[in-house]
């Protein structure tokens, strides 16, 4: 069961020979979700040996270009491939009024559904069996989002020999699965964990797209496995950053620190700093397990279950 993050562009508004604009694609069980669609997304998948046709949800975090240019090309494309199920659009309201004027000139055979934060009243911007998205407000010189991906809890595994050790029945399996205890016929009562085995870490990843430092996005992302927030500025330009509501590499680590996560990621790198390993370096002074992005990198977080006490 893989939960695995491909970075697809790792540049801000300016491509570069060798990084395309923003575009990151989560794999969660065998579901793609595609997080931005900087211009070039679609020649990334294709480097990718990602199908297209497998991604039914794309979230975009606000409506710059480099964020969304690469939409057009790639809903055209998938059009031209037959594709006729439905395509999910997760973003600002005002995704759908830009995706409206553009189609009038190029009609796709397949239907686009539009999900915003701004039309719902709390609760999850999209939930499955398997997993939850939930949108984060950003400070932006537009309408921003973020969003964390998490796993939903997963049923307990029974210890085989306690099936038998028990004579449990398929109705006592399930009510253990659900994580209640067990009565024998005798009246004594057996804990749960003694007849199951740990449960599963739900995996997480956090997005956090253009924003403004805040660092009270760390009670939102508390926890996350991994973390990508963008860090378009080195600490010498943090007057630039605050002026185009943007972030510095030194604020998305202490942002990472606050939070606890387990490893952050940082990248939308502008295009003055002909290498971003300075970036890198002023994050790691503040939090060591980050890494800058490049465009084709892979990052795994592995299934495992929760250390027993």
């Amino acid at each position: 069961m893989s939960f695995e993050l491909t970075i697809l562009g790792s540049s801000s508004a300016l491509p570069t020979s060798n990084r395309f604009p923003t575009a990151h694609l989560l794999k969660a069980d065998e579901r793609f979700f595609l997080i931005d669609c900087g211009e070039g997304t679609q020649i990334r998948l294709l480097h990718q040996k990602v199908t297209a046709a497998r991604i039914h949800h794309i979230f975009i975090s606000h409506l710059h270009g480099d964020h969304v240019f690469g939409l057009f090309g790639l809903l055209s494309s998938m059009g031209m491939m037959g594709r006729q199920v439905p395509l999910n659009l997760y973003g600002p309201a005002k995704l759908k009024e830009l995706m409206e004027q553009n189609l009038q000139y190029f009609p796709l055979p397949f239907e686009l559904h539009y999900h915003s934060p701004e039309w719902r009243d709390g609760g999850f911007l999209y939930e499955d069996e398997k997993l939850t998205v939930n949108a984060i407000p950003l400070k932006h010189r537009t309408r921003t989002y973020g969003y964390l991906f998490r796993e939903k809890k997963k049923q307990l595994n029974i210890r085989k020999e306690q099936i038998q050790a028990l004579g449990l029945g398929i109705a006592d399996i399930v009510r253990i699965k659900r994580g209640e205890d067990f009565v024998t016929s005798g009246g004594d009562l057996i804990p749960n964990h003694e007849l199951t085995l740990p449960p599963y870490h739900q995996r997480s990843y956090a997005y956090i797209s253009d924003t403004l430092y805040d660092p009270g996005l760390s009670e939102q992302i508390s926890g996350s496995d991994l973390l990508f927030h963008e860090a378009t500025f080195a600490g010498s330009d943090e007057k630039l950053a605050r002026e185009t509501m943007h972030s510095t590499a030194m604020q998305a680590a202490t942002l990472a620190r606050l939070a606890g996560v387990g490893r952050l990621l940082i990248g939308h790198f502008s295009t003055r700093y002909k290498d971003p390993s300075l970036l890198v370096e002023e994050a790691r002074k503040i939090f060591p397990n980050t890494d800058g992005v490049n465009d084709g990198d892979r990052y795994s977080i592995p299934l495992e279950r929760v250390p027993s006490e």
